[in-house]
């Protein structure tokens, strides 16, 4: 067998092979199976994420969301802590400054 033939031959069984697989997909596609199938993981996602919210909320912890927000708080309430840090260092520095010069005998 020439390497022509042998390209011909692989080319026709990929040819073939990417048929098969366009046909397989086609035709789950098309499935009524499979989207009942799928409409009923997603149905089950739901209600088993409902069940999940409705026992944490029974045993008072709080949701994946809720503790985001208060993530998310507590970094604000952190960078408005550092920034009155900053303004008191500023107002003691200034106070000190104030209180070297009064200190100060005056020329006169």
């Amino acid at each position: 067998m020439s390497t022509d033939q042998e390209h011909e031959d692989q080319d026709s069984i990929r040819a073939r092979g990417e048929q098969a697989i366009s046909d397989f997909a086609q035709a789950l596609f098309d499935s009524q199976v499979l989207e009942n199938a799928l409409a009923a993981a997603f149905g089950a996602r739901e209600k088993a994420l409902e069940a999940q919210q409705a026992a944490m909320s029974a045993l008072n912890l709080p949701s994946a969301g809720e503790v985001e927000r208060l993530e998310r708080r507590l970094r604000s309430i952190s960078q408005r802590l550092e920034e009155v840090e900053e303004q008191i260092d500023r107002v003691s520095r200034d106070v000190g400054e104030i209180r070297r010069r009064a200190r100060k005998p005056t020329k006169g």
